[in-house]
């Protein structure tokens, strides 16, 4: 009999490639407006809402293959990250082909950004899931 566990499964965290993991870290917490919350070994996490944790991680740049990784936040969270963005003159598009540079999308009835991480990793922003909020 297979072992079966009596939760859903949940994410707990993953691990996030970067040259630099205190560089990575602290872009993507100034950009989305939240803290480092631990430090040990090899590792700077970030804690999400969620209970999820991005733990970058220091890797040798040739060994780095971009991910992406997308969040969903409210729409305040939403418009403070994306002032952030505009701000520092990061580069951003509405779509993730980037056939749309310097905009938003307003896909499902929400807003949704991409822009890259100091490693190249597709960082997305988007304040409804894709194919809108389930009704009840």
């Amino acid at each position: 009999m297979p072992w079966r566990h009596s939760l859903p499964v949940e994410l707990n965290h993953t691990i996030v490639h970067s040259r630099d993991n205190r560089e990575s870290a602290r872009f993507f917490t100034e950009i989305v407006g939240l803290d480092i919350t631990a430090e040990w070994g090899p590792f700077v996490a970030v804690a999400l809402g969620n209970g999820v944790t991005l733990d970058f991680a220091t890797v040798p740049e040739d060994t780095i293959t971009p991910q992406h990784y997308a969040f969903l936040v409210s729409e305040e969270e939403f418009d403070a990250a994306y002032a952030r963005i505009t701000e520092r003159g990061i580069e951003h598009y509405a779509d993730p082909h980037k056939k749309h540079p310097g905009t938003i999308n307003r896909n499902d009835g929400g807003k949704g950004v991409y822009f890259m991480d100091p490693v190249g990793h597709a960082m997305e922003l988007l304040t409804v899931p894709y194919g809108g909020w389930p009704t009840a």
